[in-house]
């Protein structure tokens, strides 16, 4: 099997681990034991160094160098970046999170969900850099743009709130629809006048990320918000906004993520000010009539 097969028969979202497997009868003898190294001790052995794994396979570092380009990656640290996903990806588990997280306290219930939330926002808007919300700012109140709104499972609620503000004080704002077709011919028509807002945290939606490409490939803009560790959809945003998503329980939490959104709206009706006001005077006007 050829390398552009091993390609087309490996799907993107593979894990590190299953690119390795799919390409085991196709490696050299010294590629293969850095193979069995990174397997025997996944995914830790493959967050070493090069030398730290060409040592551990017993074999040299150029051999380590040459084995991740045949698992089709740029570079290690681009391999090692896909490492790091996927241990993200899996502590965002609900069921790897049922294991490690602590017993609530049966008094003050409250108060410690209060003080767990509370903190969540107030390291989410300590570490949120103002020159990107400036920027996701400018972006969402720019009217020679359209506006595209796209979440995942859960992060859609997100997408569907900020959306539904928007549409009170500006035109040109939209949903982008689930089904494969309806976003491909969203992209078909993009261009530089498009923004795209996504919603991604992890246990990355592959859907969500391919869209958001597809619109970069075409030159829109894309203003992201996710979580600490970085959407792979990050890559091509023009704007992050990250947020913290630990909790208290075994579901990662939007409390965080839902204040840069709140924060968000107030910036928006802000900025339009009086022209906003008369368009929902307008749009109340017609919901009375």
């Amino acid at each position: 099997m050829t390398a552009t097969e091993h390609d087309e028969a490996t799907p993107p979202s593979a894990t590190v681990a299953a690119r390795v497997r799919s390409r085991l009868d196709s490696l050299s003898p010294g590629e293969r034991k850095v193979a069995r190294a990174l397997l025997s001790s996944y995914p830790v052995a493959g967050l070493e160094t090069v030398a730290e794994l060409a040592k551990r396979a017993s074999v040299s570092s150029p051999t380590v160098v040459r084995f991740v380009s045949r698992l089709g990656f740029s570079g290690h640290a681009e391999f090692q970046k896909a490492l790091m996903r996927e241990v993200h990806e899996s502590q965002g588990s609900p069921l790897q999170q049922y294991g490690k997280a602590a017993a609530l306290p049966a008094n003050d219930f409250l108060g410690h969900m209060s003080q767990a939330f509370s903190t969540s926002v107030e390291t989410t808007f300590s570490e949120l850099p103002d020159p990107e919300f400036s920027a996701a700012t400018d972006l969402l109140c720019d009217d020679r743009r359209r506006l595209h709104l796209v979440g995942g499972r859960f992060s859609h609620v997100l997408a569907d709130y900020l959306r539904l503000h928007l549409e009170m004080v500006r035109h040109h704002v939209h949903p982008v629809p689930a089904d494969e077709l309806s976003r491909l011919s969203i992209v078909a028509s993009a261009s530089k006048a498009d923004v795209v807002i996504a919603f991604d945290y992890r246990r990355y939606d592959q859907e969500t990320v391919r869209f958001v490409q597809n619109m970069a490939s075409r030159g829109s803009s894309i203003v992201l918000l996710t979580d600490s560790w970085l959407s792979p959809a990050s890559e091509v945003a023009a704007v992050v906004l990250p947020a913290r998503v630990e909790a208290p329980s075994p579901f990662d939490s939007l409390t965080a993520a839902m204040a840069v959104v709140e924060s968000l709206v107030a910036a928006v009706a802000d900025r339009y000010g009086e022209q906003g006001r008369r368009r929902i005077e307008t749009i109340e006007q017609f919901r009375q009539s």
